[in-house]
């Protein structure tokens, strides 16, 4: 059984990894910026019998990880698999409109790509991408010289094609797809398998906004994205356990590393026409 390290545990998709690894028997830290998230996935986790533990962690500051890493360490021991699910989009960068509208270059009162703002464009790519670096950073040394050892980060259908209206998650996504590799390749000779998901359109506290109005009516965005998807619904965060198993077993995919699954619903496989 593996000792395994969550970041963003209090999510719906990565608390949904968490419930089930723990149900396997494994052992589950769960990091989160919102630790009552965290806290709660983690009680339900111990009241099934499993073994768990909750820790407020802010990926984008080092310190602070390696702190969660020393009590992680008193807590489980070394970290056998980490999962890099922190991340996420802003308000201030997303666009209100999906292409260029006349008078967007002199907008005050709403996003056009002209007046995004700079420091929610960093937090942005910060979060998605630092925020796989730096927990990457601490918890691989654990890793170093010992057999079953794996990273998987979370993608996203941006990395293939970037999605309208959300420019800096589409880049920063791209760019955990692109780290993905590297890391796969600086560690290979040390046996640490790294690989990705890229989930497509699931339904999450951070994007139900811009999926569904406030009477729960689907927007525009939401009729678009299901037409797009050949079989016509949003994913289930069961429909990704599958091949997030599959990637952390080391007898199932020993040899894999340096890639990225998409899990979409053929939305990537569909041209629209």
């Amino acid at each position: 059984m593996k000792n395994i390290v969550i970041t963003g545990a209090g999510g719906i998709l990565c608390s949904s990894f968490a419930e089930f690894l723990a149900e396997q028997g494994h052992k589950v830290a769960l990091l989160d910026l919102n630790y009552d998230a965290a806290k709660a996935v983690s009680d339900r986790i111990n009241s099934n019998g499993g073994i768990s533990g909750a820790y407020k962690c802010n990926v984008l500051d080092k310190d602070n990880i390696e702190e969660v890493h020393q009590s992680i360490l008193k807590d489980f021991g070394k970290c056998d698999i980490l999962i890099n699910g922190a991340g996420g989009n802003s308000p201030k960068c997303t666009t209100r409109n999906e292409e260029f509208q006349d008078g967007d270059q002199d907008a005050v009162d709403f996003l056009t790509f002209f007046n995004i703002d700079e420091r929610g464009f960093d937090f942005v790519f910060d979060l998605n991408l630092k925020g796989v670096l730096l927990p990457s950073q601490i918890f691989i040394k654990d890793m170093i010289g010992r057999e079953g050892c794996c990273v998987l980060n979370i993608s996203s259908m941006n990395a293939y094609r970037p999605l309208t209206k959300i420019p800096a998650y589409s880049a920063a996504k791209s760019a955990v797809s692109n780290f993905t590799q590297w890391l796969a390749v600086h560690f290979a000779k040390q046996n640490i398998r790294v690989n990705a998901i890229a989930p497509g359109f699931f339904v999450t506290n951070q994007n139900r906004a811009l999926l569904f109005n406030d009477d729960g009516t689907p927007t525009p965005r939401t009729e678009k994205i299901l037409r797009s998807t050949p079989m016509g619904r949003f994913g289930e965060s069961t429909e990704l356990l599958g091949t997030m198993e599959w990637l952390l077993d080391e007898k199932k995919s020993g040899f894999v590393t340096g890639i990225t699954v998409p899990v979409d619903g053929g939305f990537s496989a569909y041209s629209g026409v």
